[in-house]
Formats: structure tokens, C-alpha cells, sequence
């Protein structure tokens, strides 16, 4: 499945429709969550049947087409079901409750195969549910005259702070093709730098929120005293929230090219099995953790994989840093210490590369067995 983007340009009052939809959707979804909370025995198909129960009760909740009233329910259930295997799975913490969405800056509207309409040249989208939205110009870089319409399978008009957005999913799957190289490689990714492989390159870390902090500091000041519901307080709101959006698209645009020069250059990619979730506890690193995004860049790795058709193996972390990558035997250290020195062997690495070669000796150790992301008959050929 492939999701492609682009931005919609309309008027100020198009953009105000697009804002009902987006209200109603989230109304819909959020009762169907308390529909579910009065009655716990119920499923999918029950939480499908009641969105005509509300599209009768009220007028407005009729005007959003009925496959996007479903596609509501469908992410009331989706919710609904990630609690229940969370409590199956006996997940450590809280299991993630079904909660209500709020009022936010951003949301979104879900569109299956009906409610919407390209035009002949792929340039135009209208929506033509109740809210009458009509027309919108698309700017994308992608060209959409490469797919059916029946593979469109759904659109999501998604708001930002920035505008709103069309994203389409499209039923097509991403196989690329590449040469094999003969090479695998460890990734051990820190703070210092964003990661160290096992051949001793490392890549810088970005730290993209750590650069914007000054602007935001003086944003949010600036919006701490304006008074709340003027005017002047949504705008610099609004700037605030572009900020944040600037950054969450600046990590992803360096984890998606890092990921995918990683996953090209090599026949195997080796990585840790980090619970970050974990680790963000931690009050002293946690703003660092997170500007990382060490999630972000495994998912991508992982992507990436599938679609190159390369071998990802996460591994297990315990002991990555401690053990000698020479001799095997177990050197304790601090976090402070940035050099690996053991006394059994005599071996001098640094600390960061001598676990991204135990992370590939596991890796090498342990590819086709229960608990990895590959299997031997990934492996290709020629590997």
C-alpha cells in the first residue's frame, strides 16, 4: 500500500467545510467509543451498524458521506482492539484505554471510494458529500496518472498547521530492485552521534529540535500572554505549531534518506531491539532521546528492507556495550566512558564501535531464529 500526499488549495470558506467534516468524523469516532463503553460485548460490525443510528439522530452528522461515517468507526475499533490485545498480551504499564479525541490543530476525515472525484488530469479533487466542500487545487510531486482510479482505496484530508492535505492510499505494492554488494553492517545508534556502524563511520546527530529551541522559547513566552480565545493568541498559536511541524519534518526527512542509504549500501542490516519507551524515562535524556528518533529511523530501516528485499535483524541490546568485540569477555563501564580498553586482550576501540560489532556478530549468530525481523530464505543468493 502506498500513501501519496498533496497539499489542497481552495478558499477560506472551502477550508471552513473541510473543518465541519473533520468535526463530524471525530464526533462519530468518539461515540462510537462510548457506545462501546455502555455496551463492552459488542464488535466492529455493531460499532458499523450504529453510525446509521447516528446519521438518523442527527442532521448534521448525516451530511458526512457514510463510508467516511464507517471509516470513523472503523478507528474507534481500531482503538478499541489495540486495548484488547494489549490486556491479552499482558503489556507492562498502562494498556492504552480507548480515550476521546479532542478538539485539535491537527485532524483528519477518511473518504473510502465514494465522497471524492479526481478530475481528467489528476490536478483536481472535489468532495461531494453533504458538506459540499467542492473544488481544491492539489500541489504534490508525485504524479498520480500512474495508478488506476480503482486502486485508490481510500482519501484522507488531513489538517495541519500549515494547510490541509490530501493523502491517497493507493493498492500498489513497492518492490525495487538493487545489485547485491556482499557487505552487512552493525548499527549502534547514541546521542554523540546519531549512529556508529561497524566499520567505525559514524553520522552526526542532527539535533533538529535542539536548534529550534530558541524560536520556540520566544514563541511560547510571546503566547503565554495574549489572552485566551483572542485572536492574537490562534496566531501565534498557529506559529507555534508551524515550528513544531517544521521539526517533525526535518527528523523525518533525515531518517528516511539515513534509512534508505543504509539499507542500499548493504545485504544486511543488523540493529538494536531498543525500548525506547523505556528509556525516555530517564528525566536527564529524554528530550534527547526523543529528538533522535531512534523509533523512526528502525521503522524506515525496516521499510526500506521490505522493499530492496534486504535482511533487517533487530537483536537483543543486553551486554552490546560491555562485551569485548575482540576477545568476547565482559568489560564493565560507565556511560561516561566513551573508550572500550580490555584488560584480558588489550583490545582499544571506541565504545560506540566496538557494540555496533557485537550487534553484527549477534546478528550473524542469530539470523533465521525465533525472536528476529529475517529468516534465511531472505537471505539473497548471492549473500
Amino acid at each position: 500500500m502506498l500513501v501519496l500526499e498533496a497539499k489542497l488549495e481552495g478558499t477560506n470558506e472551502q477550508y471552513g467545510r473541510l473543518d465541519e467534516a473533520i468535526r463530524t468524523a471525530r464526533f462519530v469516532r468518539n461515540s462510537c467509543v462510548r457506545y462501546w463503553m455502555d455496551n463492552r460485548d459488542i464488535g466492529r460490525y455493531e460499532l458499523s451498524a450504529y453510525c446509521a443510528v447516528l446519521a438518523k439522530e442527527f442532521e448534521w452528522a448525516n451530511k458526512l458521506n457514510s463510508m467516511a461515517r464507517q471509516a470513523s468507526a472503523e478507528r474507534a475499533w481500531s482503538a478499541i482492539s489495540r486495548f484488547y490485545d494489549n490486556c491479552k498480551k499482558k503489556v507492562p504499564g498502562k494498556k492504552g484505554y480507548p480515550k476521546f479525541k479532542k478538539e485539535q490543530t491537527h485532524g483528519s476525515v477518511e473518504y473510502k471510494t465514494t465522497g471524492w472525484k479526481l478530475s481528467s488530469d489528476r490536478r483536481y479533487i472535489t468532495f461531494s458529500d453533504g458538506f459540499e466542500a467542492g473544488t481544491f487545487k492539489m500541489w504534490g510531486t508525485r504524479d498520480l496518472h500512474f495508478y488506476q482510479i480503482k486502486q485508490f482505496k481510500r482519501v484522507r484530508v488531513v489538517r495541519r498547521a500549515d494547510g490541509y492535505y490530501a493523502q491517497f492510499c493507493i493498492d500498489q505494492e513497492r518492490l525495487e530492485k538493487r545489485e547485491p554488494t556482499l557487505k552487512t553492517i552493525g548499527i549502534d545508534v547514541g546521542l554523540k552521534h546519531f549512529y556508529t556502524d561497524s566499520d567505525g563511520q559514524t553520522v552526526p546527530n542532527p539535533r533538529h529540535l535542539r536548534k529550534s529551541e530558541k524560536s520556540l522559547r520566544r514563541l511560547q513566552r510571546r503566547l503565554s500572554k495574549t489572552e485566551k480565545g483572542s485572536k492574537n493568541r490562534a496566531k501565534f498559536r498557529n506559529r507555534l505549531a508551524r515550528i513544531h511541524l517544521k521539526v517533525s519534518r526535518q527528523r523525518k526527512d533525515f531518517a528516511v534518506k539515513t534509512a534508505r542509504c543504509v539499507v542500499q549500501s548493504n545485504d544486511l542490516v543488523a540493529y538494536e531491539d531498543l525500548k525506547v519507551r523505556n528509556m525516555v524515562r530517564n528525566r536527564h535524556l529524554a528530550k534527547s532521546i526523543s529528538d533522535a528518533a531512534w523509533t523512526q529511523f528502525r521503522e524506515w530501516v525496516e521499510y526500506f528492507g521490505k522493499v530492496f528485499g534486504v535482511v533487517t535483524v533487530a537483536v537483543p541490546p543486553h551486554y552490546t556495550s560491555q562485551n569485548c568485540s575482540n576477545c568476547g569477555k565482559v568489560v564493565k563501564k560507565t556511560l561516561s566512558r566513551s573508550t572500550h580498553t580490555c584488560p584480558h586482550c588489550g583490545h582499544i576501540q571506541d565504545r560506540d564501535h566496538n557494540a555496533a560489532r557485537n550487534i553484527l556478530e549477534k546478528a550473524l549468530r542469530t539470523v533465521g531464529h525465533t525472536g528476529t525481523r529475517a529468516s534465511c530464505r531472505d537471505l539473497p543468493l548471492s549473500w
